[in-house]
This record gives structure tokens, sequence and C-alpha cells, in this order.
């Protein structure tokens, strides 16, 4: 699985834009958007999927998983969960 947000961060680490993306897929610009456009989880057709996940990988980004380990080596960023602020007392 894949998140929009992880798609679009992904693209900024590696400095492309969503045509490039679509490029090295091999899927469809408004494909592209509407799979970054999407909240959650990226749904869609498996083999497309795959291809863009496959692209990115090729392209240096290393895709982690909800509490997976990242076994690569390079720099990066992970989003955690952020506590919400707490509300001040009246």
């Amino acid at each position: 699985m894949i998140t929009a947000a992880q798609m679009r961060a992904a693209r900024a680490l590696v400095g492309i834009d969503q045509k490039k993306l679509a490029e090295l897929s091999g899927v469809s610009l408004p494909t592209i958007q509407r799979m970054e456009a999407s909240d959650g989880n990226v749904r869609g057709v498996i083999d497309t999927l795959t291809k863009v996940v496959e692209a990115l990988q090729a392209a240096g980004v290393e895709l982690i998983g909800e509490n997976a380990r990242s076994e690569g080596n390079g720099r990066g960023v992970r989003l955690r969960v952020a506590a919400l602020p707490s509300k001040p007392e009246p």
C-alpha cells in the first residue's frame, strides 16, 4: 500500500513532478494526478500501483510502511503521528 501523501513526498525527495513520474512509470498523467488527490491509501489497479512504486524505487525512494523498519542507507524522512496539542485550561 502507498498513500497519496507518500507519493507526493516521494516525488519531492527525488525532485520530479507528476509528469515525470508518469513518464517513468508508464502511467498516464491523469492517473498520477488522481492517485495523488485521493485520501489515505491510493486505490487502483494493482499493476498500475506496482508500476508507480517501482518507478519511485528506481528513482531512489524507499517506501516505508506503517511500523516497518528502514533497511536502506541514505538520508530520508519519516512521518510520525504527532501528539495532538492539549487544550488550554479555561
